[in-house]
C-alpha cells in the first residue's frame, strides 16, 4: 500500500472510528432521506448536539447531504456503505468463533 493510500485509509478509518458515526451512515444505508429528528431516533440514544457534529463531519467528508426530505447518503456515502454490508455476515462468523474454547 503506497504512503497514500495508507493517509487516505488513515482518514476515513478516524472519520468512522468518531462515536456514532457508522450508525448514522448505516441508518441511511436504504437510500430514504430522514428528517433530523427521524435519524435521531434511528441511531438510538444519540444526543442531537452529537448529531449535528456527526453530520457536519460526514458532509464535510462527502458522505452525507442534505436534500429537501431529510439527509441522505451521496454517491461516496452509498458506495462506502455497500462496502460495508459484507459486516453483518463477518460480524456473525468472528462472534462464533470467539464463542468456541482456544485449543
Amino acid at each position: 500500500m503506497s504512503a497514500k493510500e495508507l493517509l487516505a485509509m488513515g482518514q476515513l478509518l478516524s472519520l468512522l472510528e468518531a462515536r456514532y458515526s457508522m450508525r448514522v451512515l448505516w441508518a441511511l444505508r436504504d437510500g430514504r432521506a430522514q428528517t433530523f429528528r427521524l435519524l435521531q431516533d434511528s441511531v438510538g440514544s444519540i444526543t442531537p448536539n452529537t448529531l449535528n457534529t456527526r453530520i457536519k463531519e460526514l458532509r464535510e467528508a462527502g458522505l452525507l447531504t442534505h436534500v429537501s426530505e431529510g439527509y441522505c447518503l451521496t454517491a461516496a456515502g452509498t458506495d462506502l456503505c455497500k462496502r460495508l454490508a459484507e459486516l453483518p455476515a463477518f460480524a456473525a462468523r468472528w462472534a462464533s468463533g470467539q464463542s468456541k474454547p482456544a485449543t
